[in-house]
């Protein structure tokens, strides 16, 4: 299981290490594109590393709302957390 703070973590080194972007610049609240100064190209450099992190491949629609930094950990959080409820699931279906 991923805590909002490992998440958070997470993307906040990507963002460090892919776009040199200096740590103490990224918020929670930084817009990627205004702020953080990312081009389209690196938000998809960005899902690259993300389905790397969350371990399967990310649909773009779930991507395409993100504006800020917290957009993107709400979105890791959700897709990371839908897979835990499915192998939970999937689990109890096969213990039957």
């Amino acid at each position: 299981m991923h805590s909002k703070e490992q998440i958070i973590d997470k993307v906040t080194s990507m963002i460090e290490e892919l776009f040199e972007v200096p740590k103490s610049n990224i918020k929670l609240e930084s817009r990627l594109f205004e702020d953080l100064e990312l081009d389209s190209i690196d938000a998809i450099d960005l899902i690259t590393e993300l389905q790397s992190y969350i371990g399967k491949r990310l649909d773009p629609e779930q991507f395409k709302n993100v504006r800020t930094v917290a957009d993107i950990v709400t979105a890791s959080e959700n897709i990371l957390k839908a897979q835990e409820n499915k192998a939970q699931t999937d689990q109890l279906e096969n213990d039957k």
